[in-house]
């Protein structure tokens, strides 16, 4: 990237600025955590508060300067790309870091457990003794939900409970329990994954006490009065359907009363919450201690918070345009069978465009210490969006409101004049956006009817 590109930017996870290397301590923190984490840019010559050009009055000597400290000071050894920018008469050193393969990297006279540091937002953070195991897995390509628990049994995993999660999908052997991961051999014996005794463990919280969400309903706009709480110590393919029935008691915006029947405002699109859920359990790293997910409703917002950084490499950019990078494998392997996770990185662009088309902000997505965060808005900024076609099904929705008894998928498909499988697709999307209401017993109610839900 151009300097003046980057002078333009503010700091933040992979680009920092040093006015000199006065604090070399500094700068090889920057650097491991840089490498530890999703690689960066650091400007020497730059101003951090200003980001006003100072200049480097000898960059040759300056680069050699930084190539020693760099070789002398960090273990395993760090291969930076450093290049000299001119800046009118002036120059700039910008130091380049690329993830690193061989992380984790640590300041050498600090040692491993002290000298090892990650990048959290603008900041530089101490890693502690889960998140470096975290990064051996990753540089093994390893899962943590995928390592054996040899102090359990296979009757760990509760297949009744699995059995009854896969219900509506297939029947589940028993023989499935190892194909998807859930239980595995360890020194002869068949013993449970971690992935399987966080999904469908029959004791789950005596191995992970914090693996369960706390939901909670806020008045106002911050924490200081709670009017509903819940503790959801489902397992975790439940605990989808739990939250967002939560969310969907304390979203409730408004209603409109037909003759016959109440048409629901939801404040969240349905799928954007459905997805955040999702999103949590699948990413959360389980092998932090202290906290379990959380989610919280406000009047203006709801935020969401899994314990755990974005995987290594990954930056909140990435998230946004789709990049993935499954945390846990035995979990993301059994949502998608499910049909929880419809496609890998889809997760954050669905939420994206569910928000947009309902006239919401975009979700803000943050790494806050060592938990990431989503959020949800509530207030709109803008009409919702809908095409010709939708706008065709929404007003004659509207036109039938009186009656109360909705309309038919055939129905529909007539108006559009489309075959009954568009028209469902179409009534489904609107349904999960929160713009259309379905009335029925389920997806296959032959007298299933829909009805406006604005």
């Amino acid at each position: 990237m151009a300097l003046t590109d980057l002078l333009k930017r503010p700091e933040g996870k992979t680009l920092e600025f040093k006015r000199d290397l006065s604090s070399r301590l500094g700068v090889l923190r920057t650097l491991v955590a840089f490498a530890n984490t999703a690689g960066g840019t650091l400007l020497v010559g730059v101003e951090d508060g200003t980001r006003n050009v100072r200049g480097i009055s000898a960059p040759l000597a300056m680069e050699e300067r930084i190539a020693s400290l760099i070789t002398d000071s960090v273990t395993p050894r760090l291969l930076p790309e450093i290049e000299i920018h001119a800046w009118r008469k002036t120059h700039v050193v910008a130091i380049s870091i690329h993830p690193s393969t061989a992380r984790p990297h640590h300041l050498t006279r600090e040692g491993p457990a002290r000298g090892t540091y990650v990048r959290v937002g603008s900041t530089n953070r101490r890693a502690d003794t889960e998140l470096i195991a975290e990064m051996v897995r990753y540089a093994r390509h390893d899962s943590f939900d995928e390592q054996p628990m040899p102090e359990l049994n296979s009757e760990a995993v509760d297949f009744r409970v699995a059995s009854e999660c896969f219900a509506p999908v297939r029947k589940l052997r028993r023989s499935d329990l190892r194909t998807l991961h859930l239980v595995t051999t360890h020194q002869a014996r068949t013993v449970p994954t971690v992935g399987g005794v966080l999904l469908f463990g029959a004791r789950r919280e005596d191995s992970f006490p914090d693996a369960w969400i706390q939901a909670g309903r806020f008045a106002g706009t911050d924490r200081s009065r709670i009017v509903d709480r819940a503790e959801i110590r489902l397992d975790l393919v439940s605990s989808v359907t739990a939250a967002v029935q939560f969310v969907e008691k304390h979203s409730l915006r408004g209603a409109e009363i037909g003759r016959v029947r109440r048409r629901d405002i939801w404040t969240f699109p349905p799928v954007a919450v459905r997805e955040a859920v999702v999103n949590a359990l699948a990413h959360t790293d389980y092998s932090q201690r202290g906290a379990p997910i959380r989610l919280a409703i406000f009047d203006d917002r709801m935020e969401i918070e899994n314990p755990g950084l974005l995987p290594f490499g990954l930056t909140i950019d990435d998230v946004r345009a789709g990049i993935s990078k499954l945390r846990n494998r035995v979990i993301g392997r059994v949502f998608h069978e499910l049909g929880l996770i419809e496609q890998w990185g889809s997760g954050v662009q669905r939420m994206t465009a569910a928000c947009r088309e309902a006239g919401l902000p975009e979700p803000e997505f943050e790494e806050i210490a060592t938990r990431f965060r989503v959020t949800l808005h509530a207030n709109p900024t803008t009409d919702p969006l809908v095409d010709d076609r939708d706008q065709a099904i929404l007003d004659a929705l509207t036109d039938d409101a009186g009656t109360g008894a909705g309309l038919r998928t055939s129905d529909v498909a007539a108006i559009l004049g489309v075959s009954a499988r568009t028209a469902r697709t179409r009534l489904a999307r609107l349904v999960e956006r929160g713009l259309v209401r379905e009335l029925g017993s389920g997806p296959n109610d032959p007298k299933r009817r829909y009805v406006a839900a604005r």
